[in-house]
């Protein structure tokens, strides 16, 4: 019987083959070395820098912006991201598949390339097992072409046509159809908002949220992807809210859009607010003042120093009304500054700013500066504390025109409201020329309004706010309809043109009050908001109510539109 254990190796024999194992370790390394060379002989061919990547830090989140596969196919990967730029690494830039991906990033970023060997390359490969994997999905500014727009234009002519559009639209094609569709509609924000099963599609149009449709779930995450990209936002953070803005360029124009993006129930919900502008009104003839107060703005705009401030609510149009006021006052003799949170429109030919918290930009710390550089006019996006209060009431009484927006209620509430935040008196009173409030109502569809009879209700109310109207001077009534048991009122219809709404664009409705000196004398001794209204009245302002009624005895708006808006 034949004894089958294994031969012990001899100490010659163990020599021997550490000698190999060292030899070949070393041919290895040589052939290594020659294939590192040539990759760095190349990279400085075509102008790129080299790295075996050993120390070069690599970020998870900018890994995932492309899918293992992709990567190993193109022998490409972005393995850093910022706000502007990205670093794709790659053995063989000018690859087809290669200068594909950087083409696509590059429609976003500023893209640095890193060439590198193919052995360093499969140790970037094997990080992909490491992070949670991202969707793959089509990157790229959103350009809507003129021609592409004329076309979608004769397609959608109201959210119905949208609706039909976005159950034959591709995956990859939704985000330009839904920005196009707001744009055609005239939406001021597009929501998707997750559900278990689908996502909900919003528009706001006129102040309003519209259902427009459902979609489910794979193009809506498809499309949080792409948006995510677009807003240089992070993918992988899901549960945290972040904010991002992307531009859609066109021939004669370019679009802000500001992202929000919120984690909930079911996913995360997204909300683009497109800043359109063709759609802000340039002239103060064009929102809707009356004519009489109209005169009265023009010629407070006149005065070169002190405060005209507006207040309202978050969207009463009070940044539309600082732009409308900054576009009349717009001259090259004129040095003109602002301070916004953020900018929403460029105006050529002024000096406009952004506040920063981050970096100590904030609206206290910028008008200080901004008083330094020596202009002639200041718009202030808003005043929110004292400081800033301060700051711009000081910068009135200095040789500045200010211009500014103050959260109150009413134009009334803006004296009380400085009063709380620790202004005195004595400097509210000589600072302010005019304080202004606004709201904006829903104007009736000209293609389907229909013309009612009042009811006595509403007779009665009509009568109550504007009979007094009759004592005032500056309010000719006699342009007006009479209030009698005649009178009619505008009412919405239905049709296409404003997508079964039966309203079509938005108008302001106004109150303000100048500063005289029967109004000083009350400032002094800190009135309350409703002493500040008697006066402005009896002086004689027309309140926002008794306005919204006279828009509606002209047939611009209904009765329940007022209603709905003031109350």
């Amino acid at each position: 019987m034949t004894d089958d254990k294994p031969v012990e190796k001899t100490a010659e024999d163990k020599s021997y083959q550490r000698r190999e194992e060292a030899l070949e370790k070393k041919l290895l390394g040589i052939k290594r070395d020659a294939e590192e060379d040539k990759y760095k002989i190349q990279a400085q061919k075509l102008g790129l820098p080299y790295s075996d990547l050993k120390s070069v830090p690599i970020d998870p989140d900018a890994l995932s912006l492309l899918d293992e596969e992709e990567a190993r196919l193109a022998n490409a990967a972005v393995i850093y991201k910022s706000d502007s730029k990205i670093i794709v690494v790659t053995t063989d830039p000018d690859s087809p598949a290669a200068q594909n991906i950087i083409s696509r990033f590059g429609a976003s970023y500023k893209v640095d390339v890193i060439l590198t060997n193919p052995r360093s390359f499969q140790g970037i490969l094997k990080r992909f097992r490491t992070i949670k994997r991202a969707e793959a999905f089509e990157i790229g500014a959103i350009e809507i072409k003129e021609e592409e727009l004329d076309r979608l234009e004769k397609e959608i002519n109201n959210t119905s046509d949208l609706r039909s559009r976005l159950q034959k639209i591709s995956t990859t094609s939704l985000l330009e159809l839904l920005i196009a569709g707001a744009l055609k509609t005239a939406a001021s924000d597009i929501h998707l908002e997750p559900e278990p099963s689908s996502a909900r599609l919003r528009y706001r149009i006129d102040g309003l949220l519209h259902d427009i449709a459902s979609t489910d779930r794979h193009p809506y995450e498809k499309a949080l992807d792409r948006i995510k990209v677009l807003s240089k936002m992070k993918l992988n953070a899901k549960g945290m809210p972040q904010d991002g803005r992307f531009t859609i360029k066109q021939k004669r124009i370019s679009i802000e859009v500001r992202v929000s993006v919120l984690p909930s129930e079911f996913g995360e919900t997204i909300v683009m607010r497109l800043l359109d502008p063709r759609t802000i009104k340039k002239d103060i003839e064009d929102l809707g003042i009356r004519e009489d107060l109209l005169e009265k703005v023009k010629e407070v705009l006149k005065k070169p120093t002190g405060a005209i401030l507006t207040t309202g609510p978050t969207g009463s149009g009070k940044t539309t009304m600082l732009y409308a006021f900054i576009n009349r006052l717009n001259s090259p003799d004129k040095k003109i500054i602002t301070l916004e949170d953020p900018i929403e429109y460029h105006i050529e030919g002024i000096s406009q700013t952004q506040v920063d918290a981050r970096k100590g930009y904030t609206f206290a710390n910028g008008l200080r500066a901004i008083v330094r550089q020596d202009p002639d006019i200041i718009l202030v996006g808003e005043i929110r504390d004292a400081e800033t209060a301060d700051i711009a009431l000081q910068a009135a009484l200095t040789g500045h025109l200010v211009l500014s927006t103050i959260h109150t209620n009413d134009a009334a509430g803006t004296i009380p409201r400085l009063i709380d935040l620790g202004i005195r008196p004595q400097i509210i009173a000589p600072a302010i020329n005019m304080a202004m409030a606004q709201r904006l109502v829903r104007k009736l569809c000209p293609e389907c309004k229909k013309t009612v009879k009042a009811g006595k209700e509403e007779l009665g109310k009509i009568q109550e706010a504007l009979e007094p109207l009759s004592k005032y001077q500056n309010v000719d009534m006699s342009k007006y309809p009479k209030l009698d048991a005649g009178l009619k009122i505008g009412a919405p219809g239905k049709c296409k043109e404003c997508n079964e709404s039966g309203y079509k664009g938005r108008i302001g409705v106004f109150e303000a009050f100048e500063m005289s000196r029967d109004m000083e004398r009350l400032i002094l001794k800190s009135p309350a908001v409703s002493e500040v209204q008697d006066l402005a009245i009896a002086e004689g302002m027309v309140t926002m109510t008794q306005d919204a009624y006279l828009k509606l005895i002209d047939g611009v708006t209904s009765m329940e539109e007022i209603e709905r808006v003031l109350g």
